[in-house]
């Protein structure tokens, strides 16, 4: 699996998938839904789908997919490559959430928890694969929270597509257990070769399991917590383990302010940043307008030189 767009840039989120085969576009199609990562402390989490037609599900059976946990990483690399192999019936699609992503989302000051973030990255999925023009009829999906409520849920979504939530269904049904090998592949080769943004020195990689209760990932964490910058983006600052270490080894910082002091400047610099990313987000807009008046001949309109002056003289009027 080439996961070298996210090697590039793992601080956000991730869509890799595989060309869509052809009889996937005219036969009516089964997919399914899984993940991996869901429950570490360090890495990210990964959500795949696995779809082929209904008429080649036995052909799906035929490969012996299994619930990625029960397999090792050696056979569920194995089941992936034939499965590739396989890709003129199968075709699949994953979203890998960084960790970064994961912490900002859950500490945000809107709240946005993980079963809702794990719903609408699922739900995102199976729009992707209908976007490509897979002719979905029936969708299988592990369940996440209440099954009833995420299947009803799912069927309002796709009105016309027979949604089933269950349980365990990553052992249940063949479609999902493929969408289970995926995700855990995906996650396996990212966390091997996690690329830390952070320049650490005497960086240790053997980090265990990643769950909270590994006793190695603990010892790890302990390890790699800076006192002021808290840990690298590879671990979810949401999860209260990380949490507990930082309230133990970090430092307590404070922000205080004098609101009583008549400070003329008081709030000057966040102005003066959201003004300035402002004007970066439209200059793309400004300068496409402005070829597009020079192309029409219209050579009345100002430049941006011309309206920045303008603007500094109209400043130096009101400063007087």
């Amino acid at each position: 699996m080439d996961l070298s767009e996210l090697e590039r840039d793992n601080t956000g989120r991730c869509r890799l998938s595989s060309p869509v085969p052809p009889v996937c576009l005219k036969e009516p199609c089964v997919l399914g839904v899984d993940e991996a990562g869901r429950g570490p402390v360090l890495g990210p989490m990964v959500y795949a789908i696995c779809y082929c037609p209904l008429s080649r599900l036995e052909d799906l059976e035929a490969l012996k997919v299994a619930d990625s946990k029960t397999l090792s990483e050696s056979e569920r690399d194995r089941l992936f490559a034939k499965m590739e192999e396989d890709g003129d019936f199968v075709g699949w699609a994953l979203d890998v959430l960084s960790p970064n992503l994961i912490s900002t989302s859950m500490l945000g000051r809107v709240k946005y928890n993980l079963n809702a973030l794990s719903h609408d990255t699922a739900t995102g999925l199976v729009q992707f694969a209908l976007d490509q023009g897979v002719n979905v009829a029936q969708v299988f999906v592990d369940t996440v929270g209440l099954p009833e409520t995420y299947q009803e849920r799912l069927q309002q979504r796709f009105p016309g597509i027979e949604v089933t939530v269950k349980a365990k269904a990553d052992a249940l049904y063949p479609v999902v257990s493929a969408a289970s090998i995926c995700a855990k592949v995906a996650r396996d080769q990212a966390v091997k070769n996690w690329k830390f943004v952070e320049k650490l020195q005497d960086l240790d990689t053997d980090y265990g399991s990643g769950y909270p209760n590994d006793p190695k990932t603990k010892a790890w964490l302990r390890k790699h917590v800076d006192p002021v910058f808290g840990f690298p983006q590879f671990v979810r600052f949401s999860w209260r383990t990380a949490q507990s270490i930082l309230e133990t080894e970090a430092e307590d910082v404070k922000c205080t302010t004098d609101r009583s002091a008549p400070d003329q400047h008081h709030g000057e610099f966040p102005r003066l940043q959201a003004e300035s990313r402002a004007k970066e987000m439209s200059r793309p807009w400004t300068e496409k307008c402005e070829e597009q008046t020079r192309r029409d001949g219209n050579t009345n309109m100002p430049t941006e030189t011309e309206r920045n002056r303008s603007r500094q003289l109209r400043q130096r009027r009101r400063d007087e």
